[in-house]
């Protein structure tokens, strides 16, 4: 036993007291910036407790509605582009006050699925227009600054093809824009297929954790929130008074957001209303999505944050600002922090002395920062949804699993972001999985099974189901080029290494208490890994696999 210790210690040549210190100190380091963090967290808990019960009303309501421009961007959304199209064209709205633009950047016949449906409702009298732009420079921010110099409302309203507006959707948010200094009203995302397997709910509870707690507690409490890129409705004026949609981040979304606010307009998150859309399904579309949101997030930073510092704005918008824009650094600290666990159990590491009372404080406040603070983050998002706190507790490991899984996808986008590396704006693959869970109550089916507005014609399903369509699982995966199988092959060799540490501090007595940590994150790294590999193989395999042709 002894002897294999000795393999898994530094080599001869390096001298491990050379290393204590510097090893030691960036240790420390991570540990205090990643317990920043989770103390921030507890903070915006706190701050969602103290204002969860303001409601805020329109202050007066329009005696006409104005008139309201929705529009629809998509790329290459074949399994969804009825379901959106449908969705939006219902929307409760004097007919004469709405607008609809298909925003199309396809390149595939998903862009003729799309025109077919927009002749449909032409000639039923909805004014829909159907805008398809030759090349996707600028990807959706410069698709959404094109079709805005054609759009008629004074009030512009955006859904990604994920999503399914409900039919009440403007009639409960219109009316808050009576308030001349409003520039947008965000609605809280629900998850049609929240339920589907581990990573579905994975991800609907980090979400909820997004909407439910952290802009409730910033925007009650006087901060800034950010438009979600969906599922909102801006006032025109604050888009262009803003400088419009730009391109140079791959979170257009938030960019537009803090240079409206930069601007004095004022923004409000309605949690009461949701708007259900389909989480990713499989991994590599989270992953992708994850990458995006990332990078984007500290490009942004990069952007804004000086002029926000400079701003003449209060302290708290100020620091709020800093915490959600940096945030995603946390996952390039914990890859750091999970690749100094071989040398600080190998150089045998006791920073603050063996036994001490203060090596007891300082263990047990970093898992009161880190592991405690998540908890009580997302547990306070689904009880306030009146979802079990004992349910979601069970569910905590998992969701630290899948957060350190992804945490080296994400470190990647943090570091092509600090570098000034660019990259293209990858849409998430949608998959169309209503249709093998069902829907929540109030919402409308994947695909109406009969043709809107006509009475007893069933709709052509073979034209309404594209091969992508979901039928108890994934039929086929959508690849997406920009996942490379070698991150695949880091996680599971990350996942190999956090064995290894595991192995070893099950054979040094000062290490066991390390023990619980080191698992989840050998667990979180090989389950991301090993699915995002399989996926490829999926991919590689059907590719060798034609169509089934139509009957």
């Amino acid at each position: 036993m002894t002897q294999l210790l000795s393999m898994l210690s530094f080599p001869a040549w390096i001298d491990p007291e050379v290393l204590r210190w510097p090893v030691t100190g960036t240790y420390l380091a991570l540990m205090a910036v990643i317990g920043v963090y989770g103390l921030h967290r507890y903070w915006l808990v706190f701050l969602y407790g103290r204002h969860r019960q303001v409601r805020p009303r329109p202050e007066q309501r329009y005696e006409q509605v104005p008139r309201v421009t929705v529009q629809l961007p998509m790329f290459n959304e074949g399994a969804v582009v009825h379901r959106i199209i449908d969705a939006a064209c219902e929307i409760d709205y004097p007919t004469d006050r709405l607008q609809i633009q298909v925003v199309d950047d396809s390149t595939d016949s998903s862009a003729d699925l799309a025109r077919q449906r927009v002749d449909y409702w032409v000639q039923r009298g909805v004014d829909v227009q159907y805008l398809h732009r030759e090349d996707r420079s600028g990807y959706k921010a410069g698709a959404l600054e094109d079709a805005t110099k054609f759009a008629t409302g004074e009030l512009i309203a955006i859904f990604d093809a994920d999503f399914i507006p409900p039919t009440a959707f403007l009639k409960r948010t219109v009316h808050y824009f009576t308030d001349p200094r409003l520039g947008m009203v965000q609605t809280r995302w629900a998850h049609i297929n929240r339920n589907d397997s581990i990573l579905t709910r994975g991800q609907a509870i980090f979400l909820d954790g997004h909407f439910v707690i952290e802009h409730t507690a910033r925007n009650r409490s006087g901060a800034w929130i950010n438009f979600n890129g969906t599922a909102g409705l801006w006032r025109r004026e604050a888009i262009e008074s803003a400088g419009g949609w730009q391109h140079d981040t791959l979170t257009e979304d938030v960019d537009l957001s803090y240079r409206a606010q930069l601007a004095g307009w004022q923004f409000l998150f309605l949690p009461w209303v949701q708007c259900p859309a389909e989480l990713p399904p499989e991994i590599n579309s989270f992953k992708s999505q994850q990458h995006r949101w990332t990078k984007g997030s500290i490009q942004t930073a990069i952007k804004l944050l000086p002029t926000v510092m400079r701003a003449d704005v209060p302290k708290k918008v100020k620091i709020e600002a800093f915490f959600h824009l940096t945030s995603p650094m946390v996952y390039l600290y914990i890859t750091l922090f999970a690749m100094l666990f071989y040398p600080a159990i190998a150089m045998n590491i006791k920073p603050f002395g063996e036994g001490s009372w203060f090596a007891v404080a300082a263990g047990l406040s970093l898992f009161g920062l880190g592991t405690v603070s998540a908890t009580v983050f997302y547990i306070a998002s689904q009880r306030a949804q009146k979802r079990s706190a004992l349910g979601t507790l069970a569910q905590v490991p998992v969701l630290m699993a899948i957060g350190i899984g992804i945490a080296l996808n994400n470190a990647i986008a943090c570091v092509e972001a600090l570098l000034g590396h660019e990259s293209a704006f990858i849409r998430t693959p949608k998959y169309n999985t209503t249709s093998a869970c069902g829907t929540a109550p109030g919402v409308p089916p994947a695909i109406p099974a009969e043709l809107p507005g006509v009475t007893g014609q069933v709709a052509d399903q073979d034209e309404l189901t594209p091969p992508e369509r979901l039928g108890g699982g994934i039929a086929r995966v959508i690849p997406i080029p920009s996942m490379k199988r070698s991150v695949c092959l880091l996680e599971l060799g990350m996942g190999f290494y956090m064995l290894a540490c595991v192995w070893m501090s099950l054979h040094a007595e000062y290490a066991v208490i390390s023990l619980p940590f080191l698992v989840l994150f050998a667990s979180g790294y090989l389950y991301v890994g090993s699915t995002s590999l399989w996926v490829h193989l999926r991919v590689h395999l059907e590719s060798r696999r034609p169509l089934p042709q139509p009957a």
